[in-house]
């Protein structure tokens, strides 16, 4: 084989293992789930229909509190469509302020909002008490270092039903984050959310209260190759493992 070959082979190669790196390149605060791109932070997000402050800070992996004070938003967090939101800590530039001042007072027709927390009673998270939200094989566990794996994926059959991992307030449902198809999320307590990935024939509704082992939707194949339940547990904005939650199997 002549030298040219040789070396077409060895470029092929460096390639190959260079996209396999960029498979495991690092989450970091301020990124999305789906973006890998380390030189450039994502620093603001323009809200667009359908998305609520939690769904937002849930996306870059924020408290949404965090979002909510550096956005000056107080209770029930009304948010609206085209509104720029900062989803990294504000620095001490001038400007920013202005414009976030700017931003409190604007109005619009299109606003979303969510019902005052104050009205909704929490239980605190030594009495929070977690169940499975589906049956099924666990063919993907957690890992912090992988994007792709924020929580664990649990395989089953199409209409198998999805219930609440824990007691509280539906935040979100939509399908507006990338790779979690029909998305339901759940507010347990200030700590503590839940989401649901791929579903299907969604039976609640947003800003419902839900009760632990409540029917939410079924199982799925939405932005999924198979038929499957993506969940994840987040503490203060942060993904953790669902097993050290989750009751253990028998």
């Amino acid at each position: 084989m002549s030298y040219k070959y040789f070396k077409l082979l060895f470029v092929c190669l460096l390639v190959l293992l260079n996209s396999a790196c960029s498979r495991f390149t690092a989450y970091e605060s301020g990124q999305s789930r789906n973006s890998y791109s380390k030189s450039k932070v994502v620093t603001h997000h323009r809200v667009k229909a359908g998305e609520t402050l939690y769904s937002i800070a849930f996306e870059y992996g924020r408290d949404h509190r965090d979002v909510a004070r550096w956005n000056r938003i107080s209770r029930p967090y009304t948010i609206y469509p085209k509104q720029k939101l900062r989803i990294v800590p504000i620095s001490s530039d001038g400007k920013t302020t202005k414009q976030l001042t700017k931003d409190k007072y604007r109005r619009s027709t299109s606003r979303k909002s969510l019902p005052s927390d104050n009205k909704n009673r929490y239980v605190t998270n030594s009495k929070l008490k977690w169940r499975w939200p589906t049956q099924g094989k666990v063919i993907s566990t957690f890992s912090i270092r992988d994007p792709g794996r924020r929580g664990i994926d649990i395989v089953g059959r199409k209409g198998q039903p999805v219930k609440a991992a824990a007691a509280g307030r539906v935040v979100y449902r939509g399908n507006g984050l990338r790779g979690y198809g029909n998305l339901i999320i759940v507010k347990h307590n200030e700590t503590y959310f839940s989401a649901y990935a791929h579903t299907e024939n969604v039976v609640i509704k947003e800003n419902e209260k839900v009760k632990l082992g409540q029917k939410l939707a079924d199982m799925g194949n939405t932005n999924s190759e198979r038929t499957k339940l993506h969940f994840e547990i987040r503490r203060n904005g942060k993904p953790v493992n669902p097993l050290k939650y989750l009751p253990k199997r028998r």
